[in-house]
């Protein structure tokens, strides 16, 4: 934002329902699940939000083309009710989002997103803490966007980038990063060299070994079976994602779309106790969102499948 906001000399942003940006001060404002900032305000202004586009939640069964204008049309509603146009210096969002519940941003959205960011001098900035480095199937999920020129101005990533070192990275365009205010851009753990060599040489070993494409055959494995899952279980609602980056939304039934999150908790407490590590994301705490480590073996990845699935039978009877 610090970036965003000395570049174009605007106050504002745009963020979006389900976002997860982080838990500073500004972040938690960022941020829409509130859970995360119970206590901490008042929070910075400038912060706008637009509904994400949730494919599966769409109203009135909207898919497709129309789904795609309904959401561009709340991002539209933002600049007449939130900021004008000329205020906002950028629209931000997560390729695929986190604690949102692995919602994957429609690709024809993002193509609407950056015609509106050219067309009025903001920047669009896509936050790949959580699904940078090759989890989508290409080191970076806006790799997809590239490919039909939809490429973000500001790109930032963390995480998987030093396999647990502490290290993030934010990339631009040079014109971009020359506009900083001097000073503005900083911190006690900066330049920490340790967790630089460890970042380099996570991506030499990412590139040699492919780990993009080690991500696209977990998920065509993962995606057979989830599909499987879909067919034969009322409570899976639907199953997204990109890459090896996978959302299975547990519903009350496949009519109401209703949330299951007590039925999330349970699967998620009695998979542990079989040795399996699973993790809950959404806005009601309803999906579990699989975020397999990419140097899985076949065998390893085939006995999570067989607990995960026994798990879900289980907690049903």
């Amino acid at each position: 934002m610090k970036i965003a906001r000395s570049y174009t000399g605007r106050p504002n942003v745009i963020v979006f329902s389900g976002a997860f940006h982080g838990r500073t001060q500004l972040t938690m404002s960022m941020t829409a699940k509130k859970a995360y900032a119970v206590g901490m305000g008042p929070f910075p202004d400038g912060v706008y939000r637009a509904e994400f586009p949730n494919l599966y939640h769409a109203p009135g069964h909207l898919e497709g083309e129309e789904a795609i204008k309904y959401y561009i049309g709340k991002l539209e509603q933002a600049f007449v009710e939130a900021t004008p146009k000329q205020s906002c210096a950028a629209i931000i969002f997560e390729p695929v989002q986190g604690e949102g519940g692995f919602i994957p941003a429609p690709i024809e959205w993002v193509k609407a997103v950056r015609k509106i960011c050219d067309e009025n001098g903001i920047l669009m900035i896509c936050d790949e803490v959580q699904c940078g480095w090759s989890r989508s199937g290409k080191f970076f999920a806006s790799e997809y966007f590239a490919e039909v020129n939809a490429a973000p101005d500001i790109l930032t990533t963390a995480k998987s980038m030093a396999a647990g070192m502490p290290i993030s990275a934010v990339t631009a365009r040079a014109e971009i990063m020359d506009q900083v205010t001097p000073g503005t851009i900083g911190g006690t753990f900066g330049a920490n060299a340790v967790a630089a060599a460890s970042a380099l040489k996570v991506i030499e070993v990412m590139a040699k070994e492919n780990y993009p494409e080690k991500a696209k055959k977990i998920a065509e494995k993962c995606n057979k079976r989830f599909s499987e899952w879909k067919e034969k279980y009322e409570v899976v609602g639907d199953v997204r994602g990109m890459g090896a980056m996978i959302g299975i939304e547990f519903v009350v039934d496949k009519v109401s779309k209703e949330p299951n999150a007590e039925l999330v908790n349970r699967i998620v407490q009695e998979a542990v106790k079989l040795g399996l590590l699973l993790e809950s994301a959404g806005t009601y705490n309803n999906v579990i969102r699989f975020l397999c480590p990419l140097c899985v073996t076949d065998e390893q990845l085939e006995a999570g499948l067989q607990i995960f699935e026994r798990v879900i039978k289980n907690c049903l009877n």
